[in-house]
């Protein structure tokens, strides 16, 4: 974790206005709640993986004041089985399932993405699966509606992400899928 809370301050003092933070513990910490409270207060909007054992929303997801927590979807939106889940949680994107092909491409359902697997000499193509791979396209929203001049503070990036998530699960805000799956098209059009 200290070496995380470095990164973000690190971010935060060097112009960053989104950290994705596709890690995360089952543990709180002072000193990560402390760097994640420092970034908000410099405008950072910060995106941070729920995690991946279906349980309790980790950490640094569950600091609510200061982070948006993204749970992972399957191929056909349904929670993906390890995804965590809690009050803490406040929204979904696709995250992937290897153990299923529900697409029908005779692979498991994972997020390709080109990075290496196992050491950093084995570099390519792979499928991944979690609530790691779910964020970044959070994130990546975020940094659009900012981009775009939708929202220009933090809280306006949460509200324009949240307020334009695609409802599922029980109407409204639940502890399976928060506001909903990821829109990005409707938070491109967010005023």
């Amino acid at each position: 974790y200290a070496d995380v809370a470095d990164g973000i301050r690190w971010a935060a003092d060097n112009g960053a206005r989104v950290i994705n933070l596709s890690l995360g513990g089952p543990s709180p910490s002072d000193a990560l709640r402390d760097a994640v409270s420092y970034a908000y207060s410099k405008g950072v909007t910060i995106v941070a993986a729920s995690g991946n054992n279906n349980g309790a929303v980790g950490y640094p997801a569950a600091y609510d004041d200061y982070v948006i927590a993204v749970g992972a979807t399957r191929f056909d939106e349904a929670r993906a089985p390890y995804s965590n889940y809690g009050s803490s949680l406040d929204m979904v994107a696709p995250g992937g399932d290897l153990n299923v092909d529900q697409n029908g491409d005779d692979y498991g359902d994972g997020v390709l993405q080109q990075t290496f697997s196992g050491s950093v000499s084995n570099f390519g193509y792979y499928f991944f699966e979690g609530t790691s791979m779910a964020t970044p396209h959070a994130a990546g929203v975020a940094a659009l509606v900012i981009s775009k001049g939708n929202a220009t503070t933090s809280d306006q990036v949460r509200a324009a992400l949240q307020t334009t998530a695609d409802d599922l699960g029980t109407a409204g805000r639940d502890n399976y899928f928060g506001h909903g799956l990821l829109n990005a098209a409707a938070a491109l059009g967010y005023a």
